[in-house]
């Protein structure tokens, strides 16, 4: 039965079929950061007796050798061990054994303090792995003759390729050779963007082992189905898909976010990235991420506090030189939304150029569709351009019938009258203009005159179309043509029938006058 949407309650495991099998998996509430406590009691080593262990939020604690103490207590006295119980166990570091008689009856004459034994810190193994390195870079001693100047030119070639083993002592201890080491030729640095998202948007993107067009093929609800089950079915809570995108090596991600509905106040709000993915990361529900939909990774898609940034850009990545890293950091030509990245090795290099790959094709995409819309528009644009030229030419037309039934409509209500002294000044006036405009000296003359040296000039101007014409105007003219064509090839055929019969006339006629002029004679 599933449980309520709560952070903390204990989550148990059911059986369940997957979209791509069956699986065992299970969850019985949406609890957030949860995890099962435990309950162990372990025989210890002492002869007869037995040791409980306390249980605690995350593990439990043994006591040694003996019965319910923690020294070696078979010859004497006790020896007892006090510790500081916390709510988080015994074994994190956070209580510390007091002091403990060493065999019980010497009293304090073997008193020691138990501290746990020194591990040899990731600072000591990076000293380690560079003192070996440098040894197996600058003189081994495997073969102690001139051989070694041999090997020592080998595993330079391998620390400069990135693979491989260099040998250094004759036992056979060697050193790995990755693409992290300090003297690798083959990295570079590159720059990526910083995630925009917000914690608020609640958006974690699944990394799934198949192919797109084959979870397009199994579909988004069955999808949102099986991650709803397998945050326990909750009725208060709805899985929504963002977004779903191809990546290389034939992957698939899927970018997803949970809305959470209060039963008490009915608002919906979406999870927080950061909690939804702690409880992702959870084993079990991993493998039945993994069971089911094939999941590999699953990251919350948020964007890094500048303190994180901050720590990024001042420790240089293990392999990067310090001073490549610093002109990195200079060369940066977004500093705010942009940063510097390690390319190390050819597969890294390879999965870079993959990315950006499918980013131009995305890209060119999107610019095929913004294309297909542009011609889609300029169409568009012709067509309104025509309908507006064919709108000019009726409104010119209703103009001039509009002007004709004004010119009717005056005629007829000032019929009967007496030209009027205003009407014949607009007369006057009208003729003088029209004769200035049609004298041999005045604008007439200048007009042919002006025209006459254009086309002087330009001799190409008396071809070129002075106006454009709609489709439909077009059309019109063509087949005005076409009827014209055919009424003068009809003429023409008419006028060929005529001369036929003409000479059919004029043959008959020259044959009679032949036969009379015969008979005559």
């Amino acid at each position: 039965m599933a449980g309520k949407f709560t952070f903390g309650a204990p989550a148990t495991t059911s059986a369940s079929g997957g979209l791509f099998g069956s699986t065992a998996s299970g969850s019985t509430g949406f609890s957030f950061g949860s995890k099962p406590a435990v309950s162990q009691t372990v025989s210890a080593f002492n002869f007869g007796s037995t040791t409980t262990s306390a249980t605690t939020g995350f593990g439990t604690s043994t006591s040694g050798f003996g019965s319910g103490t923690s020294g070696f207590s078979g010859f004497g006295k006790p020896a007892t061990t006090t510790t500081t119980a916390s709510a988080f166990g015994t074994g994190f570091g956070l209580s510390k054994p007091t002091t403990s008689t060493g065999f019980g009856g010497l009293g304090g004459f073997n008193q020691t303090n138990q501290q746990p034994a020194a591990q040899p810190t990731q600072q000591d193994n990076a000293v380690n792995l560079l003192l070996t390195t440098a040894t197996a870079l600058s003189a081994p001693l495997v073969f102690g003759d001139e051989r070694d100047a041999i090997m020592t030119k080998w595993n330079q070639i391998q620390a400069f390729w990135g693979t491989g083993r260099g040998f250094y002592r004759k036992d056979g201890a060697h050193v790995d050779f990755t693409p992290q080491n300090h003297f690798c030729r083959f990295k570079a640095v590159g720059y990526s963007c910083l995630p925009s998202a917000k914690d608020e948007d609640g958006l974690i993107s699944l990394v799934c082992g198949k192919k797109e067009k084959e979870m397009q093929e199994v579909g988004k609800e069955k999808i949102r189905e099986a991650i709803h089950k397998i945050l326990g079915s909750n009725q208060s809570i709805s899985v929504q898909i963002d977004s779903m995108r191809e990546i290389p090596d034939n992957k698939t991600e899927i970018t997803i976010y949970v809305n959470e509905q209060s039963s008490a106040i009915g608002s919906v709000r979406r999870v927080l990235a950061s909690e939804l993915h702690r409880f992702l990361q959870q084993t079990n529900i991993q493998q039945q991420l993994k069971q089911q939909l094939l999941v590999e990774a699953c990251v919350p898609r948020m964007a890094m506090s500048e303190d994180k940034v901050r720590a990024l850009l001042v420790n240089p990545p293990s392999g990067i030189d310090p001073v490549i890293w610093e002109q990195a950091k200079l060369d940066n030509p977004n500093t705010k939304n942009l940063i510097p990245v390690p390319m190390i090795g050819f597969s890294e290099l390879r999965n870079r150029l993959r990315l950006q790959e499918m980013m131009a094709k995305q890209h060119q995409m999107r610019l095929d569709i913004l294309s297909k819309g542009l011609h889609d528009v300029q169409q568009q644009q012709a067509s309104t351009q025509s309908k507006v030229e064919q709108y000019k030419r009726k409104l010119l037309e209703l103009s001039h019938r509009v002007l004709k039934v004004m010119i009717n409509q005056e005629i007829i209500r000032k019929a009967g009258y007496a030209i009027q002294p205003e009407e014949e000044q607009l007369r006057v006036h009208l003729e003088s203009m029209f004769n200035e405009l049609n004298a041999p000296t005045q604008f007439r003359g200048r007009l042919n005159e002006l025209l006459s040296q254009v086309r002087m000039h330009h001799p190409s101007y008396s071809s070129q179309p002075t106006s454009k014409l709609d489709p439909e105007s077009m059309e019109e003219i063509r087949l005005h043509l076409r009827m014209q064509q055919e009424g003068i090839s009809t003429l023409v055929k008419i006028l060929q029938d005529d001369f036929k019969d003409l000479r059919t006339i004029e043959s008959s006629l020259d044959n009679s006058i032949h036969c009379q002029i015969s008979l005559f004679s």
